[in-house]
């Protein structure tokens, strides 16, 4: 059986094919130069200051001139798995990442679900622009009024205490309310806004598929079940994936906003304690290690989600 020899196109046919195509598409790639060169000052060249986490850092020296740390290069790392704060951060973070995707992630698709059920124009406007408006508050004054709404004299503690609770102190300064608080104060925030992808991806469901549905004696829930949870189930598994795989990183900015010492063995966490060690102590080669270790896990956490993904649901994010 002879081999079949694959012809490679001429070079200056493909010069002309390039130099065409830049003559089409020169503004759509003159578009895309900055944000190639966002991802590459901000997520891409940074990788390399990763190397200070196997080293003893030391700003004046540089990363290059700076000793490697002993036990080559994982002193770091070993300080931080045989340290206290490692299991009572990790379990933090897990805890609460777990409780905000738990309560919080199924709360967008059900409030999309709600407000493509209504049919008046205007109060759909109304409903989704109250619903989304959290998410343009800022985070400094999202947490004050947390503070203001826990407080001992607030309508919420006041409607704790009509069915029993007994407490007379912020609710902030209890460590069992302190997860409870900021999903939901997470919630609140961000519900709104995360369910535009799905009101973009209900947008774009075949209409047809509704009247077959009605033809089949099909009501408004069956509906629901049958035509428009299946079109929403790419968009709701990828999510879910990119959900997953930041489960690690609970952003220490609102942490550090709400917590305090009453409540600090049920809300520190991987990043503030980063934060801790890196920015406030110095310790820029032991923040950057578990920094690393946080990064790491997301990664294996993206992999495993989407080949899990893969094999129950058949879609992935590749």
């Amino acid at each position: 059986m002879g081999l079949v020899k694959i012809s490679r196109p001429p070079e200056d046919t493909l010069k002309k094919r390039l130099k065409k195509d830049l003559g089409q598409n020169l503004g759509a790639y003159v578009m895309v130069i900055p944000v190639l060169a966002f991802y590459f000052i901000f997520s891409y060249k940074p990788m390399f200051g990763a190397v200070i986490a196997f080293k003893n850092f030391s700003p004046p020296r540089g990363i290059f001139g700076s000793p490697w740390a002993a036990n080559y290069g994982f002193k770091h790392f070993m300080d931080f798995f045989k340290s206290f704060y490692f299991g009572r951060t990790l379990r933090n973070t897990v805890t609460i990442s777990l409780s905000g995707i738990l309560f919080g992630f199924p709360i967008p698709i059900i409030l999309a679900l709600l407000i493509n059920e209504v049919k008046n124009r205007y109060l759909k406007k109304a409903v989704q622009t109250i619903s989304y408006m959290p998410h343009f508050i800022s985070l400094v004054v999202v947490c004050s009024m947390v503070y203001l709404f826990t407080g001992e004299k607030a309508f919420i503690v006041q409607i704790m205490r009509i069915f029993g609770y007994q407490g007379t102190q912020n609710l902030l300064n209890i460590k069992e309310f302190f997860v409870p608080i900021y999903v939901i104060s997470g919630i609140w925030q961000q519900a709104g806004w995360n369910c535009i992808i799905y009101l973009a991806a209900l947008s774009a469901v075949d209409m047809e598929l509704y009247e077959a549905a009605r033809i089949d004696g099909a009501g408004r829930w069956r509906q629901t079940l049958h035509v428009t949870l299946p079109a929403l189930t790419p968009t709701i598994v990828l999510l879910l994936i990119l959900a997953v795989g930041g489960m690690m990183n609970v952003g220490y900015e609102k942490i550090i906003l709400l917590y305090n010492n009453f409540v600090m063995e049920n809300a520190d966490v991987i990043s503030s304690y980063v934060y801790r060690r890196g920015l406030v102590n110095g310790n820029w080669s032991f923040s950057t290690a578990v920094g690393l270790f946080n990064s790491i896990i997301n990664f294996l956490l993206v992999v495993g989600a989407n080949r899990i993904s893969r094999r129950i649901t058949g879609k992935g994010l590749w």
